[in-house]
């Protein structure tokens, strides 16, 4: 007993001294348990963009909302204040969202009449009802009908939109995964179903995924994107819906300011390029400079070994100029991979986390893309961006987020992409250049985060075609054709929201300026400021900006921070 004692009593202590800062207690759980009752609710309500589904989701976001107001909010501590804001803006966006599903079905129901014999089947298998199958065969017969019919009609609406085959998509994703949940569970199992619906099962399966292409076919929108020379087709959102992105992620400025702050920071990189070039002997012909720093490449086959030299460097330094606290074990548990062909046609760098993973060429690439490959992965390039990657990067923020604050959900582009890119920024001023090759590989990942900026934001409010974004990062950044390619493909196909591509420099500007504010004074060191930030957990930078440096929180919060002083 007394042995149980002491080792009770040692663990206590060590897990008192171990255990990260919480602000309060209130906040940490209404958070968790919301999305523990969203994990609870998606075991059931599994039919995306169902009206059940939407109906019971927002129920749950407004019984917390109710919950988040029964709080003394001016009681909170600054950590908790931040936490309230932030929690109380994520329901509002989920119950809006809820809403815009219910009038997007709503303005559709017409077309899906049929919809209620599908769900009312999956209602009924999730707690195993009994089902006659023959009444079933009769009914996806009728469905199949009706669809028929629709179908038809479709053709001759003349008001379809684009927004209408979106729409059309989304609800028969959810119909064709209720569908296949009811086979799966009675077919085999239930022999009066096995005997009836199998073949008839089939021809719905068909007529309900066909169905959204009739809509496709018919749309009519004059405002659509038109396929140019890239053939890359993304949606363009317009400026409206940029500013309130924007002001979802407390972002204080206009799309036209934050073009103009990427351009003060692209004239900065053009001196200090032309600086480089100089240096190499090149004179004012940047694109000369670079083409010598992209002739570079290792021997094929040697890349991936050369990145782990190119990180232990980064680490060397960043350890040598004491920047920040590294875990051992964030050292020790990261992994290397390397790219498909197929995944480096929308990503042709590499990209971080837990797996770092590279580009580099294959033997079923042509000729033409792996050089391309090699050149713009020189170890010039990559040296720039390794510790962007892996740590202090990515994988730090991995790392930390699983284990400090976690009850924090608050995930942004701006945290996660500037707290990668600030490393960049802030390693230029420490001196991590060894020459003007190096300035040159920095210089150029720089110039591509501005270049994000500008070419982002331009597409979406609808002045540049993917082309022009492709070839204004070909001749402003000095990208290879297919990268650019690559890039702009991800960007506007790859399923990244508007901001993202934007979020790297902004974030790492907004970053690079609160470290300026949080050690102003010369009371506090970088490394304080990166260990304290490490230990927020991610969230928008000006709400981080709050916390760090007690900025007064009130409850009608709205951002005012501008960051920018160039």
């Amino acid at each position: 007993m007394l042995l149980i004692f002491i080792c009770f009593q040692f663990f206590s202590k060590v897990t008192a001294q171990d255990l990260p800062y919480v602000p309060c207690l209130e906040m940490p759980q209404i958070i968790s348990n919301y999305y523990a009752d969203i994990d609870a609710l998606n075991n059931v309500y599994i039919v995306q963009f169902s009206p059940e589904r939407n109906q019971r989701f927002k129920k749950l976001a407004e019984s917390y909302e109710d919950k988040l107001y029964k709080l003394n909010f001016e009681k909170l501590p600054q950590g908790c204040k931040a936490d309230y804001i932030l929690f109380k803006r994520d329901l509002k966006r989920d119950i809006d969202e809820c809403d815009k599903e219910t009038a997007e079905f709503k303005s559709m129901i017409k077309w899906f009449g049929f919809a209620d014999t599908i769900y009312n089947l999956e209602k009924t298998r999730r707690r195993a009802g009994i089902v006659d199958g023959q009444i079933v065969a009769s009914s996806y017969s009728k469905v199949i009908k009706e669809i028929i019919n629709l179908k038809s009609k479709v053709g001759k609406a003349g008001d379809i939109t684009v927004d209408h085959g979106k729409v059309a998509s989304k609800i028969v994703d959810g119909l064709y995964s209720a569908l296949r949940n009811i086979d799966l569970f009675y077919a085999g199992y239930d022999p009066i179903y096995t005997w009836w619906v199998p073949e008839v099962y089939k021809e719905l399966e068909k007529a309900l995924l066909e169905y959204p292409k009739i809509f496709s076919d018919a749309a009519k929108n004059p405002n659509a994107p038109v396929k140019d020379n890239s053939g890359i087709v993304g949606v363009p959102i317009g400026k409206e819906e940029l500013l309130s992105q924007l002001k979802y992620q407390l972002i204080n400025y206009t799309p036209e300011e934050l073009i103009d702050i990427a351009n003060k920071e692209f004239a900065w990189c053009d001196k200090e390029l032309l600086k480089a070039s100089r240096e190499m002997g090149f004179g004012d012909n940047w694109k000369a400079a670079q083409e010598k720093v992209k002739q570079s490449a290792v021997a094929i086959g040697h890349q991936a070994n050369e990145m782990v030299k190119l990180y232990d460097q980064s680490i060397e330094f960043i350890k040598k100029k004491d920047l920040i606290t590294l875990p051992d074990l964030a050292d020790e548990t990261w992994r290397i991979a390397m790219m498909s062909p197929e995944q480096q046609k929308y990503n042709p760098f590499f990209y971080g986390g837990p797996e770092f993973a590279i580009s580099y060429p294959t033997n079923t690439m042509d000729h033409e893309a792996k050089m391309m490959s090699m050149r713009g992965n020189n170890p010039h390039f990559s040296r720039a961006v390794v510790h962007h990657e892996v740590l202090p990067g990515h994988y730090l923020q991995h790392f930390m987020n699983e284990r400090v604050n976690t009850y924090r959900r608050f995930d942004t582009p701006f945290w996660t992409e500037g707290w990668a890119l600030y490393w960049e920024l802030l390693l230029w001023d420490e001196g991590f250049p060894r020459g003007p090759e190096d300035r040159i590989g920095m210089l150029y990942w720089r110039m591509h985060r501005c270049a994000r900026i500008i070419f982002s934001f331009n597409y979406h409010m609808g002045k540049w075609t993917p082309q022009q974004c492709i070839d204004f990062l070909v001749d402003r950044v000095g990208h290879e054709r297919a990268n650019a390619e690559a890039e702009v493909r991800r960007s506007f196909a790859g399923g990244y929201g508007p901001l993202y591509q934007a979020a790297y420099m902004l974030g790492g500007l907004q970053l690079m300026s609160l470290k300026n504010e949080y050690i102003k004074n010369g009371k506090k060191s970088i490394k304080q400021f990166n260990d304290a930030v490490m230990q927020q957990n991610a969230m928008p930078i000006e709400m981080l900006r709050n916390i760090l440096m007690e900025i007064p929180i009130v409850e009608d919060y709205k951002s005012e921070w501008k960051f920018y002083k160039k």
